[in-house]
């Protein structure tokens, strides 16, 4: 392992980061343009957009054989996304949540989280079941589109975007150019990712669960963490639950669909972090229900948890010492803890809900 490793691993995030960014800007103004709600954008066209770089590492990398990398992006991407950036955004500024994610959104993707969970059960998901899931991206983002649609204010003609061919014409470009350079960033990211992972004897799911899922979420950050601070907190968590639901199904589904005999799900997986992914998909349900804000201190433990999961894989990937004093911890200490705040702030909503119901 050289530096040259590490620099083509640092160039492809960076091209990976700017390449997402170029097509986010430039399909967020085709989605302004034809009226699309700032909602819909968030659940569909930012979403999708900042998770193209999982699709392009997990399909470059389930194409060259890297089946733990493709998988290791999708769940790792998927706890980092609730875990580390919703809760970076709420610790930033509480987020309101609203209502349709709440009812659909989410449940939606504790559904698919268990569904992708269930194909996997057998150490493979094949490429039927990787159409499947595909099938329910597209499903999905035609639903979406057409709910926003009907839900959207009718505009004054004057206050209407102007959609001219010119502006068009620019906004295609740059969805061009930001593929162009998401293949690019891809291909570099994955090459040194693995070289790495054999160089300091980590596996590689661990470094796509870590690494790799990390770096491809670097675009979801920047645009939740700059949605809370503007005050477009629609974007933030909609661009979170809708890159979780479309790294389900798009992605996962994308590369097991193009993958000569789908994506092998190794035991590490299906045992330990399909659970955590399933488990943290739940989590956002009573987080949400509870005054359909997400408070700084639910961001803090948001944090916390993403901090011990980090620690758990890098501590087993090494077989540490330490690893029984940190389960045991987690078992008897930090879940038991959490499960109760939750059950309580539940209770709570619950209550109050009954009240506002009997009073009105």
């Amino acid at each position: 392992m050289s530096f040259t490793t590490f620099g083509l691993l640092v160039l492809g995030l960076a091209v990976l980061v700017a390449g997402a960014e170029v097509l986010v800007r430039g399909a967020s103004r085709l989605a302004a343009a034809f009226g699309i709600a700032p909602l819909v954008i968030g659940l569909t066209v930012v979403a999708f957009g900042t998770s193209a770089p999982e699709v392009a590492v997990s399909v470059h990398a389930a194409l060259s054989g890297s089946a733990d990398i493709a998988l290791g992006n999708v769940v790792g991407s998927n706890v980092f996304n609730v875990l580390a950036i919703l809760g970076l955004a709420a610790v930033i500024a509480p987020l309101s949540v609203h209502l349709k994610v709440i009812r659909i959104d989410v449940p939606l993707m504790i559904a698919v989280s268990a569904g992708a969970w269930g194909l996997a059960l057998d150490g493979r998901i094949s490429r039927l079941e990787g159409a499947l899931l595909f099938a329910g991206i597209v499903a999905y983002t035609v639903w979406t589109v057409r709910a926003g649609r009907r839900e959207s204010p009718v505009l004054p003609a004057d206050a209407r975007p102007q959609r001219t061919l010119a502006m068009v014409g620019a906004s295609s470009a740059l969805v061009v150019v930001g593929l162009v350079l998401l293949v690019l960033g891809a291909r570099w990211l994955v090459q040194s990712a693995t070289d790495i992972a054999r160089a300091l004897g980590f596996s590689e799911l661990v470094i796509g669960l870590t690494i790799v899922a990390g770096g491809t979420s670097l675009p979801e950050l920047a645009t939740s963490v700059m949605a809370a601070l503007r005050g477009q907190r629609d974007i933030a968590v909609g661009n979170v639950v809708g890159s979780s639901i479309f790294n389900l199904l798009c992605v996962l589904g994308g590369a097991a669909l193009l993958a000569p005999g789908g994506v092998v799900v190794a035991p590490q997986a299906l045992a330990f972090d399909l659970p955590v992914m399933m488990a943290v998909a739940f989590a956002c349900l009573p987080v949400f229900l509870t005054g359909q804000t997400i408070a700084r201190w639910e961001g803090v433990l948001f944090l916390g948890y993403y901090a011990a999961y980090t620690g758990w894989l890098t501590l087993a990937s090494q077989a540490h010492s330490a690893l029984p004093g940190l389960r045991a911890a987690m078992i008897w200490f930090v879940i038991p803890l959490t499960a109760l705040t939750l059950a309580i702030t539940t209770t709570r909503w619950l209550l109050r809900s009954r009240e506002g119901r009997s009073g009105g």
